[in-house]
């Protein structure tokens, strides 16, 4: 569970991910035999370790190449564990569900219960924006409103809560070192969440529009969000996807397989106009991709 501050409580516990046993939006977890029939459907190349070079398109599909220094090429490109790898929590357990993803991204979650769903959102953004040196974009909103910025607290600045109201005053020594950041943004997953997440980004209307980077969310309580990793077309026009996300308690960030289409799996055929959309561990009514 998030730490919560009396006075916005109320606030503060609605922002993150879904938990288990409140949620009618999880799925019943489908027959793990289909994933024995996926694990021979399509090709994985389980010595590569980037989601572009271990995930082939299926039969008429090529990758769709992202622009490179994008959010996308980021995350397309972005080095996974070894095939096989488990997901773990912040405590270095595995989970009980282990048959529900295709691979793990190597970053580590925290050993705090922090970094949950719409935290991995935010934690492969802010890395992104870290690593191209956009620090001046490296900012996310609380439930609140209030705004945080990288640049703030690198030098200093930190973020008081009384009651239901939020302040910042310089309180600290400036440090911009790579740990000053990740404390940086153990703040934000503290106080941000799908809510804050669903505010800041702009809605997707069109599926030629979709791209990877681009989430899907259900902001509230309970909420979740999954983020597009991969996507590829076939001659037509026609796109599937890949899908990644944090979940609750905070774990690795991992690769979804496709339950509902074993034979093409870890791929999803999503369309922005659809009333609902199912993936392998939540069930997202309305349909909302939004983007950056």
């Amino acid at each position: 569970m998030k730490k919560v501050i009396t006075g916005i409580t109320a606030i503060l516990i609605f922002t993150g991910c879904t938990k288990e046993k409140l949620s009618d939006r999880l799925l019943p977890e489908p027959d793990k035999n289909e994933h024995l029939i996926a694990e021979n459907a399509l090709k994985i190349n389980k010595n590569k370790n980037t989601i572009r070079e271990r995930f082939s398109p299926p039969e008429g599909y090529e990758w769709i190449d992202e622009k490179s220094g994008s959010f996308g090429h980021f995350i397309e490109n972005f080095k996974l564990t070894p095939y096989g790898s488990q997901i773990v929590k912040y405590d270095g357990k595995p989970i009980s569900t282990q048959h529900l993803h295709e691979a793990v991204f190597d970053i580590d979650t925290g050993n705090k219960d922090l970094q949950q769903c719409a935290d991995a959102v935010i934690r492969m953004r802010a890395e992104y924006l870290y690593k191209a040196k956009k620090f001046n974009e490296i900012k996310f909103h609380f439930t609140s409103g209030d705004l945080f910025g990288w640049n703030d607290y690198k030098n200093g600045t930190r973020a008081f809560v009384s009651g239901n109201s939020v302040s910042f005053r310089k309180a600290a020594a400036s440090d911009d070192s790579y740990q000053s950041f990740r404390n940086y943004l153990d703040v934000i997953f503290n106080y941000a969440g799908t809510i804050s997440l669903n505010k800041e980004t702009k809605p997707v209307t069109k599926n030629s529009d979709l791209k990877t980077g681009d989430i899907l969310i259900t902001p509230g309580s309970p909420g979740h969000i999954v983020f597009i990793s991969g996507v590829c077309r076939n001659k037509e026009g026609k796109r599937l996807f890949l899908l990644s996300e944090g979940f609750t308690p905070a774990q690795s960030i991992h690769v979804l397989s496709n339950p509902f289409n074993p034979y093409f799996t870890p791929w999803y055929d999503l369309d922005v106009n659809a009333s609902e959309t199912k993936t392998a561990r939540y069930f997202f009514k309305p349909t909302n991709f939004r983007s950056f």
